[in-house]
């Protein structure tokens, strides 16, 4: 499996990114009832944002998931916790199954993007905050070494607060 990870295009991504977000599999992205042009705008205000930003994973050439990257200090977020410097805010789509699901796809994009992260040297510890009744991603979280910190009420949900410091992935990558 080779992964790449790519910046969104709009013009080229955005079809893709609103069938993905608004599949009744991704209800925890929040934007279930979505039409195109809103999904173009929430991106193109990512887009606009110098401390946040969105990529498109692909799996051998085809696009599978969506990731989001972003500076902790400037989201909802710092005012729950004391942000360090090398925290890096972090939220992953995989796309829902275009056929068959494909064993160990989840399990494989959760390291791919951990990974892109600590590719940056700056990067020290990777911060996540899905709903908290989101229980399949909290199982993925904990596989590549997320410690679940607390809960914490965000805007539109009750987020399970969780860290990942480079070493605690480091003894969890595997290939």
């Amino acid at each position: 499996m080779r992964f790449t990870i790519e910046p969104v295009d709009l013009d080229r991504h955005d079809k893709l990114l609103h069938a993905w977000i608004t599949h009744p599999r991704s209800v925890w992205w929040g934007m279930p009832d979505a039409d195109v042009a809103a999904v173009r705008a929430e991106y193109a205000r990512i887009d606009a944002d110098p401390h946040h930003h969105a990529w498109i994973g692909s799996l051998d050439g085809l696009p599978v998931f969506l990731t989001e990257t972003y500076e902790p200090a400037h989201s909802e977020l710092a005012a729950h916790y004391d942000v360090l410097p090398g925290d890096v805010g972090m939220h992953v789509l995989v796309a829902p199954p275009d056929g068959p699901p494909r064993h160990g796809l989840t399990s494989a994009v959760m390291r791919a993007v951990m990974r892109f992260i600590f590719e940056d040297p700056k990067a020290e510890r990777v911060v996540v905050e899905p709903d908290i009744r989101n229980e399949a991603i909290a199982r993925k979280n904990a596989e590549v070494g997320f410690v679940v910190d607390r809960p914490v009420q965000l805007h539109d949900k009750v987020a399970r607060l969780s860290f990942c410091t480079r070493a605690d992935f480091a003894a969890k990558d595997r290939p």
